[in-house]
């Protein structure tokens, strides 16, 4: 009987361990609130504040989402936002100089992120390099072509049509731009858990040459996860000149490090030890939450950098951790 007691108590005791791992950035993130809330209780917890954080994020959140995708299967896209600017300022040229209607520009600007993906995609594959080395210099490349094609300027008067559909119209005093990249959260969530191509790329990344042997079309899936990533990254610089009105050719390089602190964060919340949808989305919130925080408090804006490069590093190391943890309980 004794043992039998035992083992339920250590039962129970894994069971909270689980859940406070799926939940614990969830729940640091309501303390955080709390905390700021109880500080400057009629600035912080005003209604102005949060749609404003939730709204101004949404290109952080496409972002994100689009990184994970080629993470899940073990690969980086470090071109991403230099995808995100070349796309913002295929917008504002073509609209602006060329006179194109802003319906197409936008087109324009997703078919140019999933020509990035495609390319990615051929160097990785075809010539067996390693991603983050491709990823890196094609990042590097497509500042250079933005900086050619801007002539290093900021580009404005883009047909406010677009904005209008990004920022302007707001559903719950919230832009609609926040509810874009939540439904882009849901389809890759949706995607991962219940088609059978997100278990073929979760599979990818638990181990190429088992999935290989298993009969799944590893460069295939990896082409696939390379598509998707510049595809959002176009996506994200629609957002970009939707929401700041005009294309900067520097603006993406801004948003690197906080995509991938939010990546790694993301990945140990909800379903720890995989990168996911649902985690990322909260871990975005929850950084920019504590740096809105601190700002209001006063605080430097170089907490904005402490705050992004101390969260991806303690994100990496946590991830770690609990992939580890994981793989010994396996």
């Amino acid at each position: 009987m004794s043992a039998d007691i035992a083992a339920q108590d250590a039962a129970r005791r894994q069971i909270w361990i689980d859940r406070g791992e799926r939940y614990g950035l969830l729940i640091a993130w309501l303390i955080v609130i709390a905390a700021f809330g109880l500080a400057k209780p009629g600035i912080f917890l005003s209604w102005a504040n949060f749609s404003t954080i939730f709204g101004s994020q949404a290109v952080l959140v496409v972002m994100t989402l689009g990184l994970i995708i080629p993470l899940t299967a073990g690969d980086y896209d470090l071109s991403i936002a230099g995808n995100l600017t070349l796309s913002s300022m295929t917008i504002a040229v073509l609209n602006v100089y060329f006179g194109w209607p802003i319906f197409a520009a936008a087109l324009m600007a997703l078919a140019v992120g999933l020509a990035i993906g495609a390319v990615n995609a051929f160097l990785v594959l075809f010539f067996r390099i390693n991603s983050l080395i491709v990823t890196l210099g094609m990042g590097t490349f497509l500042h250079g072509i933005t900086l050619w094609i801007s002539n290093s300027n900021t580009i404005s008067g883009i047909d406010f049509a677009i904005a209008n559909v990004v920022i302007v119209t707001r559903l719950f005093g919230i832009p609609l731009a926040f509810y874009y990249a939540l439904l882009i959260a849901a389809i890759i969530w949706y995607v991962f858990t219940f088609t059978a191509a997100g278990q073929r790329l979760l599979f990818v990344g638990r181990g190429r040459e088992v999935a290989r042997l298993s009969g799944i079309r590893v460069d295939q899936v990896r082409a696939a996860t390379f598509l998707v990533s510049g595809l959002l990254g176009g996506f994200a610089g629609i957002l970009s000149v939707g929401s700041l009105g005009a294309a900067d050719p520097n603006s993406g390089l801004s948003y690197l490090l906080p995509a991938f602190a939010a990546a790694f964060l993301g990945a140990t919340t909800i379903t720890p030890g995989r990168f996911n949808p649902i985690g990322s989305v909260i871990a975005v919130y929850f950084l920019v939450t504590g740096i809105t925080g601190l700002s209001i408090l006063g605080i430097s804006t170089f907490v904005q950098d402490l705050f992004y490069g101390g969260a991806l590093v303690i994100a990496v190391c946590l991830s770690q951790l609990v992939r580890g943890r994981q793989e010994r309980l396996s």
